[in-house]
């Protein structure tokens, strides 16, 4: 039996599936300026890979102000803990239908793995990706910054990594979403913010819950 606690609050939903949406179209656009496909044309899919570019930075500047102002934020500080038993259930365990070694609550919403994978995003993907594509857009700009050594092609390559490791993550993570105690329970999780948990720890996490909404200056939207 599982039953149901709140771990996900209403921006929170909304920021993720905004930025999955911006980051899926620009997956779809920047590789068809690199020449994969045709759909848009070279011209339109340049100007909506611009826009979706700069919504995305509009998305995560509120995005920034609100986990800095409501605390959670700290659901993304790294650890170690426990951090290969998960990796070794996602390996393994969960083919040999283990029990999921982390349980999420109001105080701790992201296993380890999750943690260190959002940092190696949020360090070198992001940095990678940003810095490139802003270069390339203001390619005209290189010589009065000093940049008249720097080749077009190395900015391009940099760009197209960083876009495939974005893609790895991508997929990655579309595999992790469908490994919940049904294939759609963690999707209904970020749609309605409610987690469905085993019901021998429901009681526990539901506690941490209640705590954390009590002793918290932070509250769920």
């Amino acid at each position: 039996m599982v039953e149901r606690v709140y771990i996900f609050k209403g921006f929170e939903r909304f920021w993720h599936w905004s930025q999955a949406a911006l980051i899926m179209f620009m997956m779809l656009t920047g590789f068809e300026i690199h020449g994969s496909y045709a759909l848009f044309g070279f011209e339109k899919a340049v100007g909506y890979h611009s826009i979706a570019a700069w919504t995305l930075i509009g998305l995560w500047i509120f995005a920034i102000f609100w986990h800095l102002t409501t605390g959670e934020w700290r659901h993304y500080i790294p650890t170690m803990e426990k951090v290969l038993v998960v990796a070794q259930y996602y390996s393994s365990g969960i083919f040999r239908h283990e029990p999921h070694p982390f349980k999420p609550s109001q105080l701790n919403k992201h296993n380890p793995l999750q943690r260190l994978t959002y940092l190696g995003v949020l360090l070198f993907v992001s940095p990678l990706i940003w810095i490139t594509g802003w270069l390339y857009l203001f390619y005209g700009n290189w010589t009065s910054w000093g940049l008249a050594n720097l080749k077009l092609e190395w900015v391009a390559t940099g760009h197209t990594i960083g876009a495939f490791l974005m893609l790895a993550f991508f997929v990655s993570h579309l595999y992790l979403v469908t490994t919940g105690h049904t294939v759609t329970a963690h999707i209904k999780a970020m749609i309605t913010g409610w987690e469905e948990v085993e019901s021998s720890d429901a009681a526990n996490t539901q506690a941490g819950t209640e705590k954390s909404l009590s002793n918290q200056p932070w509250s769920p939207s």
